[in-house]
């Protein structure tokens, strides 16, 4: 899997990589002054059950409680809103370290829609859930598909306790609504999907790494099969050209003029 350290900039090696992937893994790139107080802030809103929350129960994935009425139905899948929560996520998304390298795959004037992802995922032990394959943009509605997302690694992230998936360069694929299930997850069961799901890789990452894929990229991860949480915060970006659909889902909500 491609992972490199650097500073600001992007190498064309590391476009090349990204444009043929679909994703690329930076290490090292945020300070973990940034991270400790994300993950500090994160774990108290976690537990006080602050703010916009979605609970595993709400989705019923493979996993996830029956309900908020039954054992673990309060387990938490994500906190959403984050911009809301404190003045450290604004501080982190306007950095070089993080505007550079968007700007070099999206074009100079960057936009953070609110609508969508703006969060920290926190998989929790017990009962997490299972994420099927999918592409982020398959309830998105904009002029093009053409969105990066920025996770990064609040903590250890491995197989173990459920570290993202990814199908390399299925950004530029075409793919037919049979290879699809009614929820759009790609189907496992069909032979023409398992050469693809052969070539699956796992993104481990080390708290500071930044995971940036493509919005068409297939993903997925398993549920959280460790005694601790894991901590991820997760951003979607597009250019300033790219504008939402009106009265869609993605227009729901203001966004950020990053650059």
């Amino acid at each position: 899997m491609p992972g490199f350290q650097l500073t600001e900039f992007l190498t064309d090696i590391q476009l090349e990589q990204f444009q043929d992937a679909g994703y690329l893994i930076l290490r090292e790139q945020v300070p973990l002054s940034y991270v400790d107080s994300i993950r500090a802030l994160s774990l108290r809103h976690l537990h006080g059950e602050v703010g916009d929350i979605e609970y595993e129960a709400e989705l019923n994935y493979p996993g996830a409680p029956e309900s908020l009425e039954s054992p673990g139905g309060r387990t938490v899948r994500r906190l959403r809103q984050a911009v809301s929560r404190d003045p450290v996520f604004l501080h982190l998304l306007r950095e070089p370290f993080l505007l550079q390298p968007l700007q070099q795959l999206l074009g100079e004037h960057i936009v953070m829609p609110l609508a969508h992802h703006n969060c920290v995922m926190t998989k929790q032990p017990e009962y997490s859930s299972d994420t099927g394959w999918h592409q982020d943009t398959r309830y998105w509605s904009f002029s093009t598909p053409e969105l990066v997302n920025a996770w990064i690694a609040l903590g250890r992230e491995d197989s173990e306790n459920g570290c993202l998936q990814l199908l390399p360069g299925t950004h530029r694929q075409q793919f037919f609504a049979e290879q699809l299930d009614e929820a759009r997850f790609l189907r496992s069961d069909l032979p023409q999907n398992q050469l693809l799901l052969a070539s699956a890789v796992r993104a481990e990452l080390n708290p500071g790494d930044l995971l940036l894929f493509h919005a068409r990229c297939f993903h997925s991860a398993t549920r959280n099969y460790s005694s601790e949480c894991k901590l991820s915060a997760v951003f979607t970006f597009r250019s300033a050209a790219n504008p939402p659909i009106p009265g869609s889902r993605s227009a729901a909500l203001p966004e950020l003029l990053l650059s």
